[in-house]
């Protein structure tokens, strides 16, 4: 088995500690893991500043596979445009647009959050994972600035890595019908789905880290086959979105 260095990047208001228990399932894999804490709650951070950090956290490593959470969606790209990734990943990631504000992409979107009969962040997002770790997520939560969801996504295209999706199809936050459109109309791509909430990292662990593992063995096995960089025919970069109207909500919460 060729070992892998899995780059692991957080949401919106969230730190490193929410993958610490895929963490020790890569690891018990024999991979190496990079998980970093993003600068959330830095009003002067801006996009290139929270790639700076996961980029300082990769160092040297090689075999990149480049992972993302929600938020982390604006992140993982510009990470790969400026080291080469095996692999990108977005679990239940925003998918964004050039010069598109990750504000911008929800309203370009026509994103709308499903009626909740309780609002509260544990029940949105920690719905399904256990009460304990769902406790310690919240105080180990911290507040996010605005600055990074203002600023216009800075490539011109998508990075050219192969690229998976994992969507969550109980999410309260991002629906599943959202996503799936998303997605296909950014990525053109179906993207894989997972039985949680969004929050996998904490609610399903093995099973995200499972998934990760046969999205590298796949990457491995067809490159390995045909020479080729890419894990299908599909053309994984982002397309210009149509303008939408509703109003964008802030990137401040989890997520």
């Amino acid at each position: 088995m060729t070992r892998a260095t899995y780059v692991l990047i957080h949401g919106a208001g969230d730190v490193g500690w929410y993958w610490h228990r895929v963490d020790a399932e890569l690891r018990a894999r024999g991979h190496d893991v990079v998980v970093m804490d993003l600068p959330v709650d830095d009003d002067s951070a801006g996009l290139s500043d929270y790639a700076d950090v996961v980029v300082e956290a990769i160092g040297n490593r090689s075999n990149l596979i480049v992972v993302a959470q929600s938020f982390g969606g604006y992140i993982a790209p510009i990470v790969c445009d400026r080291r080469p990734a095996k692999l990108l990943v977005l679990v239940a990631g925003m998918v964004p647009s050039p010069g598109e504000s990750a504000e911008e992409m929800f309203a370009n979107t026509n994103y709308k959050q499903q009626a909740q009969k309780d609002p509260s962040t544990r029940a949105v997002f920690y719905h399904d994972v256990p009460s304990r770790l769902a406790t310690e997520a919240l105080a180990r939560g911290r507040d996010q600035s605005g600055t990074p969801g203002k600023e216009p996504w800075p490539l011109a295209a998508w990075p050219d890595v192969p690229t998976r999706y994992l969507l969550c199809r109980n999410d309260r936050f991002f629906p599943p019908q959202w996503v799936r459109r998303v997605v296909r109309d950014r990525l053109h791509m179906t993207p894989d789905e997972i039985e949680s909430g969004h929050c996998p990292a904490l609610s399903r662990p093995r099973e995200l880290a499972e998934r990760l593992e046969s999205y590298r063995a796949a990457y491995t096995s067809t490159n390995e086959a045909s020479g080729s960089t890419r894990t299908s025919s599909q053309d994984p970069r982002a397309t210009a979105p149509s303008p939408g109207s509703p109003r964008a909500p802030r990137v401040e919460s989890r997520g």
